[in-house]
């Protein structure tokens, strides 16, 4: 059975994407199956349930789950539409296909001649979908404990990923442009609170536009807790009347 037989290079090959996951799996069959494109089954004429997309469908329910729960921990006070668009942000095509190229899944991918020779290697939709399968078949491998602590390493990295890109940045530069537009001042951020041990703080923002309070926010940084509370603040101003020859850049 193709799914069985692993040569000493494929061995090799899996060995190195294991390293790079942070995880060994007790049946590396199950890794080479998350890799195994439709295109290859179909070339090599193989089963239709030895391609990845089933494990896809796995991996996507895994991410959603552990993503969801890392964010009800980092930011405690959210309400659910704004734990809804994070998460989005996080597990997006394009980021989920960059934590692929982090891993080096591109390399290691069965494709057939076809795809591989239109660069399906760097397709960020087949990417991504092979990043999905990986942690499908590693639930099945290791099953629920061992990898929830793996993909919360991974989800990890897709926050600070979404983080750095700027996405938390959006709001800010979207609510200065708001209140610049409707109320001609800028928002200042004031910090109220700082609660907990020096490893562990919990930072308190209160938003301010001519000295009334928009918004509020905490999260384990200041940016965390200035970024929700200039996301609460556009949500206010959406529901506020707006003057007829005003338009607020409040998009979101």
């Amino acid at each position: 059975m193709f799914l069985e037989k692993l040569f000493s290079d494929e061995r090799r090959r899996l060995k190195e994407l294991e390293k790079a996951l942070g995880v060994k799996f007790k049946k590396r069959a199950h890794l080479r199956h998350a890799l195994t494109h439709r295109s290859y089954a179909n070339e090599k004429k193989l089963d239709a349930t030895l391609h990845n997309e089933r494990l896809e469908f796995l991996g996507d329910a895994v991410l959603e789950l552990v993503v969801s729960d890392l964010l009800m921990e980092k930011f405690p006070k959210a309400a659910e539409g704004e734990l809804s668009k994070q998460r989005a942000a996080m597990v997006n095509e394009k980021s989920l296909a960059a934590m692929a190229r982090h891993f080096g899944i591109g390399d290691k991918l069965y494709l057939g001649k076809g795809e591989a020779l239109g660069l399906g290697r760097e397709k960020n939709s087949l990417l991504a979908n092979a990043y999905e399968a990986v942690l499908g078949a590693l639930y099945l491998d290791r099953g629920f404990k061992k990898t929830c602590r793996v993909v919360r390493l991974h989800a990890e990295k897709l926050l600070r990923r979404v983080t750095d890109e700027g996405f938390y940045k959006d709001y800010k530069t979207q609510l200065q442009e708001t209140a610049q537009n409707l109320f001609k001042t800028i928002p200042r951020y004031r910090l109220v609170a700082q609660t907990g041990p020096d490893h562990d703080k919990t930072f308190e923002v209160n938003l301010m536009i001519n000295n009334e309070i928009y918004g509020t926010g905490s999260g384990k940084n200041k940016k965390d807790a200035e970024q929700l509370a200039a996301q609460r603040a556009l949500l206010k101003i959406e529901m506020m009347p707006q003057p007829e020859n005003v338009v607020a850049s409040t998009s979101h």
